[in-house]
């Protein structure tokens, strides 16, 4: 007999080996830390959803109270023409707030928040608070209330006959700002 010649083998060498559970476990590895941060920022739409959702709702709340000279429990309230016209002085209403009788709050049925001024400076509520205690926890309001009169793009108006709102509603590491205008018109809107 002239040579026999041995059959091929048809395995793996212990270094082929180890390089395949080296690519695989690296290739798992990836796929782990993508699944992870997606999983880990499932539920991030939920909670800017809620915070959106607590923002529209206060913003349109604000918008839709009155922008008088006086508060509008004020008697003068549909005759006055200046903040200088209100019967009581502390009903003045053109000072976003500041004078606003303390015995006002939200949601208060015999002295609620009943004009735009009135929620001025409204800080670090809860957002509860806000919905009537219908909310979820962990969510807290500010609203800011700017003049926007006499600059673009309400050049044409007083300073003081424009208000930018401003609510701003953060939790669940979400922020979420909503800005809207308030002008003043009539029966009283002079200026």
């Amino acid at each position: 007999m002239c040579g026999r010649t041995r059959p091929a083998q048809a395995g793996l060498t212990l270094v082929e080996l180890i390089v395949f559970i080296v690519v695989v476990g690296v290739g798992l590895a990836g796929i782990m830390v993508t699944y992870s941060t997606v999983v880990r920022g499932s539920a991030d739409p939920l909670a800017r959803k809620q915070a959106l959702a607590i923002a529209e709702s206060l913003l349109l709340e604000i918008e839709q109270q009155a922008f008088t000279w006086c508060d509008p429990q004020d008697a003068n309230v549909l005759t006055a023409t200046s903040a200088a016209a209100c019967a009581v002085a502390a009903n003045n209403q053109n000072n976003l707030g500041g004078a606003t009788p303390n015995t006002e709050s939200r949601g208060n049925s015999a002295n609620p928040f009943d004009n735009v001024a009135d929620y001025s400076g409204l800080a670090n509520v809860p957002a509860s608070d806000i919905l009537g205690g219908n909310a979820v926890a962990g969510y807290v309001v500010n609203v800011v209330i700017t003049r926007a009169g006499g600059v673009a793009p309400f050049a044409a108006f007083p300073a003081d006959a424009v208000l930018r709102i401003a609510v701003t509603v953060s939790g669940h590491g979400e922020t979420v700002t909503l800005a809207g205008y308030r002008t003043r018109h009539a029966p009283n809107a002079a200026g």
